[in-house]
């Protein structure tokens, strides 16, 4: 079936009909957080794409911890840290892992697992 904008058609000056109208398919938008208005370019998701996230699936996400003993900067550190594939693109450019990496404050995977390591270590210290 051929698809087309109608909004597209109306901006370009094109004269629709309601039959027309109503045959064509609008295709819907995906959500925010799978596009890049959603996407921090620095890595993860911003706060448009985190809203997107929760209305889509119900859970909530929440801004990275940049700096400090958080647990959760920790797991996530360990986690994405052994996370298998490319830090940098063929071309040189940083993977959305890498950009992920260095919104937590990680500067490579071996960065990221050595700093849970750190993290877990002192919080456990503490208790």
């Amino acid at each position: 079936m051929f698809l087309v904008s109608l909004s597209r058609c109306l901006q370009e000056g094109g004269a629709v009909s309601e039959a027309q109208a109503e045959s064509w398919q609008v295709m819907p938008k995906s959500p925010a957080w799978t596009r890049k208005e959603g996407q921090n370019p620095k890595g993860g998701l911003n706060a448009k794409g985190r809203a997107s996230y929760k209305a889509e699936t119900g859970g909530t996400l929440r801004a990275p911890v940049k700096s400090g003993d958080n647990p959760r900067r920790a797991s996530f550190l360990a986690r994405m840290g052994n996370m298998p594939g490319p830090e940098r693109t063929s071309s040189g450019e940083p993977t959305r892992l890498l950009k992920s990496l260095n919104a937590w404050g990680a500067s490579s995977k071996a960065d990221a697992r050595a700093k849970a390591r750190s993290i877990s270590a002192r919080n456990k210290g503490s208790k």
